[in-house]
């Protein structure tokens, strides 16, 4: 008894920081998203319901902003852990100059995410004096040249997605590449034995081996994409509805503090609907793991 009251004592900080910042402002949005007409100065309000969540399911711009953030999530979260473990394993099977390599990939991760974006838009941004690096060599090879900044939607979810996969792969890569390191080498020793092809061991043994860590990233990758918003105001400015490229997170802050802002009870309803969709898509890998993810 006298070791759980320690234990208990032990967590107190922690379980008093999450309930004050993490448990009470979701009730606290929860509340204000069922009151509607919500006055921030006079912390009033001229009624209940749920006329908020109506409203923003009807708003072109959260609409828009739903269908980008699902766009960015479908594409970037499978290419960019694919990618990451092809990489891997490729980095794994070096010996020499391994660490470079490592290097190399992570340093995308420590940079500004505002100073990468500037970059990607140097390079896809069509202007009068350039047509962009990315342009020059569309051309090079005799198409014709796209205005990826400014230009059809397209093209600006293309940027969009190489943009975010290119930020979250050092992260990726340095994940599964200490999980294969971690992966016992009598597997892949029996394996030779036997005249196992690789492909056959990679997914029999490697891929097994690793499921845990591909599934967190899995996980934490869906998360992140949710969560998008700093990278499109990165490459697109701070005015992503009229760039038509604004995402949920980025549309709960329009609402809050932005050109067409003072609406905290709009904001929460749409705050609480995207808490939904990522408990929902979070539940469901949940159960996907149970028959795909493999713990030694």
């Amino acid at each position: 008894m006298r070791r759980n009251w320690k234990a208990w004592l032990y967590l107190l900080p922690a379980i008093v920081f999450l309930g004050i910042f993490m448990v009470y402002p979701l009730f606290d949005v929860l509340t204000y998203s069922f009151e509607e007409g919500y006055n921030f100065a006079s912390q009033s309000f001229f009624g209940t319901g749920t006329y908020n969540y109506s409203y923003i399911l009807r708003d072109p711009y959260f609409l828009q902003a739903l269908k980008n953030t699902f766009i960015i999530v479908i594409i970037t979260v499978p290419v960019s852990t694919g990618l990451a473990l092809l990489i891997s394993v490729g980095l794994n099977s070096i010996t020499k100059v391994k660490e470079f390599y490592q290097t190399v990939f992570f340093l995308p991760y420590v940079t500004n995410t505002l100073a990468v974006g500037l970059v990607f838009m140097i390079l896809f941004k069509k202007t009068p004096y350039s047509d962009g690096f990315i342009n020059l060599l569309i051309r090079a090879f005799g198409g014709s040249a796209v205005d990826f900044i400014e230009g059809p939607y397209w093209a600006k979810i293309l940027v969009m997605c190489v943009y975010t996969i290119w930020i979250v792969l050092p992260f990726k890569i340095l994940i599964l590449t200490s999980a294969l390191a971690s992966v016992n080498q009598d597997y892949y020793k029996a394996a030779k034995v036997d005249g196992t092809r690789p492909f056959r061991i990679f997914t029999r043994i490697t891929l097994p081996m690793i499921s845990p860590m591909v599934f967190y990233l899995i996980i934490t990758g869906f998360i992140g994409a949710f969560k998008a918003y700093s990278d499109e105001v990165a490459i697109f400015g701070t005015n992503l509805n009229a760039a038509g490229m604004n995402t949920i997170v980025g549309y709960v802050y329009d609402m809050l503090y932005g050109d067409s802002g003072g609406y905290p009870s709009y904001a929460s309803a749409a705050a609480l609907i995207l808490f939904v969709i990522v408990l929902t898509i979070t539940c469901i890998n949940l159960l996907v793991s149970r028959r795909t993810v493999h713990y030694s």
